[in-house]
């Protein structure tokens, strides 16, 4: 099976050598992006509404992960099930299902086939998103503006992941298929109010709102918002640097470069023919 630097355009490859970033991340088969990554074994399991870790890489033995769309019935019940293991172990409601939808997409991250992390995408469509039954004067403001929403929902990792490469790289790849694929400039999600520090430090969220119910885990909520031009400005200029982040102390260094963001919305477009197409 041959392997291609993900960070590099489809159209590129053969004609750059690699970067020692670039090792670590490369496209398989149907996979998005596979990540090489080194685990920790001193933090607690996080959820979407759950408590956040500080998450530490230890040098111990590096794993790999792949991500992909969870865009078949399998994939799909795989992340079901995480999402209501990890939403049932912090005390929430389960009996969470994804459905299937065009203005839904559900990523996963796989090791060795099995689910160790997930996330899903809401774009914004006549039927609103998620964050509207709690959320709907707050979202309708943007809207009114010209605004392109979508939110970051159903996020959960195995407890037995904890890594930042592996947070970072999932959340990279919604990322691209929000700002690139999507042409989304206003990213919401929804967490435990406890937990939004770790959003607005890691990640530069800003929160917008009161805190709520949330009726679909029957647990307090507040509503963060991203502006995804500014998330675009931090990964060009910290994307791929983990290694060497210098005082950076956001998620942004663990993010894919700015050539591999180019390769992975490249491959993106690949796996995803007749859809919408990326603006660069």
């Amino acid at each position: 099976m041959v392997q291609v630097t993900a960070g590099i355009s489809l159209l590129e490859v053969g004609k750059m050598a690699k970067t020692p970033h670039d090792k670590d991340k490369t496209e398989t088969s149907d996979a998005i992006a596979e990540v090489s990554y080194v685990p920790s074994e001193t933090e607690p399991p996080f959820s979407e509404e759950g408590a956040p870790p500080e998450f530490q890489d230890i040098a111990v033995d590096r794993k790999t992960f792949k991500i992909r769309r969870a865009n078949t019935d399998e994939g799909r019940n795989s992340a079901n099930m995480l999402i209501n293991r990890m939403y049932s172990w912090r005390g929430y409601a389960t009996s969470h299902h994804m459905p299937a939808s065009a203005n839904l997409i559900t990523l996963v991250a796989t090791e060795n086939h099995s689910v160790i992390g997930t996330l899903s995408i809401s774009f914004d469509s006549p039927v609103g998103i998620l964050a509207d039954e709690t959320y709907k004067d707050e979202i309708n403001i943007f809207r009114g503006r010209g605004s392109r929403v979508c939110e970051f929902t159903k996020l959960a990792f195995d407890p037995n992941v904890r890594s930042k490469q592996v947070l970072a790289s999932v959340f990279h790849v919604a990322f691209i298929y929000a700002w690139h694929i999507w042409n989304c400039t206003d990213l919401f999600i929804e967490v435990n109010p406890r937990h939004r520090r770790f959003y607005e430090r890691l990640l530069g969220f800003k929160r917008y709102g009161k805190i709520k119910n949330n009726p679909r885990v029957n647990a307090p909520a507040v509503l963060l918002w991203l502006d995804l031009g500014y998330a675009e400005q931090q990964i060009q200029k910290f994307g791929g640097s983990n290694s060497h982040p210098g005082s950076e102390k956001s998620l942004y260094p663990y993010f894919f470069s700015h050539r591999e963001e180019e390769g992975i919305a490249h491959r993106l477009l690949d796996l995803n023919r007749g859809g919408r197409k990326m603006v660069c």
